[in-house]
């Protein structure tokens, strides 16, 4: 169809498959502090050497009761566990990274070679680019090839090798050592930052034991103990090896289901982490949800939804009813992406409240775009559109994403995911004019919201075309959108309407309508016998 990709079916995306609740450790004293660096410390310490060990592709059983087996008499089988999985994890990541940017460089080197290959100055079809501008450009362009190809071969030994670049702390913090002032940070500062994110202070639920954790436990009432490793047993000040902080944690978020679980001992994996901004301990506990049957697609569609566009600065809605049809207003809901990451997130979370509230009142599911731009934002394939790929680059999709799902099912909204193709293109090619009145200036985006709750409906985005007047076609009510070129059956003719005609034959007589021969085209015979004229006499 025009060289039109084909789109995916509307879906209903399944709720959240674990939660996490955070809250802060307070009234600790010195005595615990120092407790909890030591521990830290020495626990990862123990987790950059397993993950040193687990370099290559052997990651079998075997191998991982190894490395479990060595780490065991220096901490303890519990804490072994829970670094050793932490590592296949992180391990496991590095190797999916690794595998994106692998195709990453290789859609950079196809498209320079291709190009390349092209005359300089040519224009490119739809779906393929043409050659470069310049002989300038195409001569920087074929250095930057090799520059891609070196890379891609390096990226390609790794990943058969089955090593993996990791950096526990971050790589960007490992990068503000050499700029300091530009990080805003001191040398000390950023030690002790460098030093908190390298703790490894996490232990995995255990169900059927008490309080469903055996190495990190916390009580009821929010007693904290930890299980200490082998090596710095000497510090336990409860039975057992046991180290009880003197601070308490409440949690306010989900406590109820939180102490529900660990009243029947049900797993909940804890983590403890220390914020040097703002020189606080915080506890994160952890579970899985049992899998939620979700809700049918057409039980979905049913009271009409409201559909979604996902944009840089903002979230623009508009409710349609099941026929598709917008109604009301369109709603806008705004964020800045300025500032540090946690400004940026409440940002999102504010806006996404605001958004599901809306919807929760009406009654109505929602319907967003699977967004994945992690194939579109490369430098090769938008060239000098730089304005376009810092756009896209910064939409944090995936964020938007995960929040929306978590906090609408616990809300108990419904997300249909569709398709993004032509929504923002047809949107404003069909909806956008006809939305807008004196009184309602229709954006882009809120066109491409109408585009996106209809693909979720299974209507089509395409309006109807206006009929024909009077007397000139079907009397104002058959046509619909004109066939494109190529279409199968465009030349046919229209299917026959029963009933009353105006012409001499009775209804139910005479050709078909989808015959070529009813229209009395050359070489073709009439609805009856034709009419011929007989010659005229020469004399009398």
């Amino acid at each position: 169809m025009g060289g039109l990709r084909e789109v995916a079916a509307p879906f209903v995306v399944p709720g959240p498959s674990g939660v996490a609740i955070r809250s802060s450790l307070k009234g600790l004293t010195v005595q615990d502090a120092t407790v909890l660096r030591q521990v830290g410390a020495l626990l990862g310490s123990l987790a950059s050497r397993d993950l040193q060990a687990a370099a290559g592709l052997d990651h079998d059983g075997e191998q991982w009761a190894r490395r479990k087996r060595a780490l065991t008499g220096q901490s303890s089988s519990r804490w072994a566990g829970s670094i050793t999985k932490a590592t296949h994890d992180q391990w496991a990541l590095a190797r999916r990274g690794q595998l994106a940017h692998i195709h990453s460089l290789q859609a950079g080197v196809e498209t320079i070679t291709h190009r390349l290959s092209q005359p300089i100055g040519a224009k490119g079809s739809q779906g393929a680019p043409g050659g470069y501008r310049s002989r300038r450009e195409w001569f920087a362009k074929s250095r930057r090839l090799h520059v891609l190809q070196d890379r891609l071969e390096q990226v390609r030994a790794d990943w058969e090798a089955g090593r993996v670049r990791v950096v526990r702390g971050g790589k960007k913090l490992l990068r503000n050592r050499h700029h300091l002032e530009a990080a805003g940070l001191t040398e000390a500062q950023w030690r002790l930052r460098w030093e908190a994110e390298r703790w490894f202070l996490q232990a995995d639920g255990e169900s059927g034991k008490r309080y469903g954790n055996e190495t990190i436990r916390i009580t009821p009432g929010g007693e904290v103990s930890i299980k200490l490793p082998a090596a710095l047993a000497g510090l336990a000040n409860a039975p057992h090896g046991r180290y009880v902080l003197a601070g308490r944690v409440h949690f306010h978020h989900r406590a109820e289901q939180w102490a529900d679980r660990i009243a029947v001992n049900r797993a909940v994996a804890y983590r403890i982490h220390y914020d040097t901004g703002r020189n606080r301990w915080y506890v994160t506990a952890c579970w899985q949800n049992p899998p939620v049957r979700t809700v049918p697609l057409e039980t979905a569609r049913a009271g009409g939804l409201a559909g979604v566009d996902m944009n840089a600065d903002h979230l623009a809605a508009w409710r349609l009813d099941e026929h598709g049809n917008p109604v009301g207003e369109p709603r806008r809901f705004d964020y800045r992406l300025t500032g540090s990451a946690q400004h940026r997130d409440a940002q999102v979370r504010h806006a996404l409240i605001r958004l599901l509230h809306w919807t929760a009142r009406h009654d109505l599911a929602l319907a967003i775009e699977d967004l994945d731009f992690t194939a579109d934002k490369t430098r090769e394939k938008h060239g000098r559109r730089k304005r376009f790929r810092k756009l896209i680059s910064g939409m944090p999709t995936a964020r938007l994403r995960a929040r929306l799902v978590s906090m609408a099912a616990e809300l108990g909204v419904t997300v249909v995911a569709v398709d993004p193709a032509y929504t923002s293109r047809w949107g404003a090619q069909h909806w956008q004019k006809p939305l807008t009145t004196k009184a309602r200036k229709t954006t882009r985006h809120d066109a491409a919201a109408v585009a996106i709750g209809r693909r979720a409906l299974g209507c089509p985005i395409r309006r109807r075309t206006a009929p024909p007047p009077n007397d000139r076609s079907d009397r104002v009510g058959h046509r619909t959108v004109q066939a494109v070129s190529g279409s199968p059956g465009r030349e046919g003719p229209r299917p026959r309407i029963p009933g009353p005609r105006t012409r001499s034959v009775p209804p139910g007589c005479g050709a078909k309508a989808g015959d070529q021969c009813a229209h009395n085209r050359s070489g073709h015979t009439a609805e009856h016998e034709p009419w011929h004229q007989d010659s005229l006499p020469l004399s009398l």
